[in-house]
Formats: structure tokens, sequence, C-alpha cells
């Protein structure tokens, strides 16, 4: 059984959907004690930061999805999904995140030499560039595949041992991280097609 965390924020059914065309059983939760037991969890997300970690304190949420992905269990995260799991971000003000994967989420032009003429948010398709020994999660999936970006703030790991893709956008970033078991990718499987679904196939199948 995979589980969707719902914290009010993100298209959680076309996250259940995709699973459930892959023939996976997919629920869609949010009590904390459910969370606790998942033996697969999804934190997907859409909108902003500071909402979204107060919602996840607000219902508990915060303590279940570390102790998740502090077990090793299989564990994917996907746009803000991604971004929450960092220390902090910059978007609206300075906001603490779940502390998992050291580093801050900043906005695309925060950097002087980000050029001027491209549009803020970064959406549509882009490529992933794999980093470092074979993910498990990109197994039958080639390298410089497209997938589809929707946002204006990237994650900045301070460790670059937890990146496993990248891709540019006026500057390369991380659009993809693992660790063990633990996966959240900045762009969205479920919106990407075939592609994507063969990488949310592969994390089921972990």
């Amino acid at each position: 059984m995979i589980t969707i965390v719902d914290y009010g924020m993100g298209n959680l059914r076309s996250v259940q959907k995709a699973f459930e065309r892959l023939g996976h059983e997919a629920e869609i939760c949010s009590q904390p004690e459910q969370i606790a037991t998942a033996g697969s969890l999804v934190l997907p997300g859409v909108g902003a930061f500071r909402d979204a970690i107060a919602e996840l304190t607000r219902q508990g949420l915060v303590d279940p999805i570390r102790e998740h992905v502090a077990a090793d269990r299989p564990f994917l995260g996907i746009c803000l999904g991604l971004q929450l799991l960092f220390d902090r971000s910059h978007e609206d003000g300075e906001w603490d995140g779940l502390g998992i994967v050291p580093g801050e989420v900043v906005r695309f032009d925060a950097e002087k030499d980000f050029p001027a003429d491209l549009k803020i948010p970064h959406m549509g398709w882009n490529t992933l560039d794999p980093v470092g020994p074979t993910c498990p999660l990109l197994t039958d999936i080639p390298s410089g595949a497209s997938f589809y970006f929707v946002h204006s703030y990237y994650v900045a790991p301070t460790d670059d041992d937890w990146v496993v893709g990248r891709t540019d956008y006026g500057l390369p970033f991380a659009s993809m991280i693992g660790h063990g078991r633990m996966f959240a990718t900045q762009f969205h499987p479920e919106k990407s097609q075939r592609i994507g679904l063969q990488l949310l196939s592969n994390f089921a199948d972990l």
C-alpha cells in the first residue's frame, strides 16, 4: 500500500490515479497514526512553503514523516514535497522546514547572474541529468529524459551527496535527491507522461 500525505495542499488525486494506473493501491491519508505505520509514503505539494509547513505542524504530521524517513522506509517527495524536506525556505520570508536534508530553498532570481530573459516560474518540460551512481528510481529511464516542472524556487543542498539529478534553468540546480530509500523530485512525475510513470513504478517496486 502506498500512502499519500493529505495536508490540504497538492494534486493528491493526480498522484493517486498515476499509481492506480500502474496497478498499485494508493490511499490518501491525513491521520498521523496511519502515516506513522505506512509502508511507502508520498509527500506531494503545490503552493506556499509557509502554509505547507504550518499545516503539517497543525495536523501533527511532522514527526511521523521524520520517523518514516529515519526508518528508511520508501519515501517520495514531489515538488513542494521536496522543498519541505530542507532546513529552511526563503519564500516570502524565512521559514523552517522538516530539517531532514541539509540546505535551503531559494528563488531563481536571487542569484545576481540569473538571466533576465528567463521567465519565473520555471514551467514546462526540461531534462534531468543523473548524478553519480544509478538511482533505483531512474531504472529504465534514459539520461537526459524530460520531466514536467512548475516552480519559482529551487533547493540548494549543502551536501552534494544528496543530489542524484540536476536540471539547468539559467543555472544548474538539484532537481532530484536521494539517500537510502528516501527520494524527492522538483518535477512532477505524475504529469510527466510515460517517463514519469516509469519513475513512479520504480518507486512502487521498492
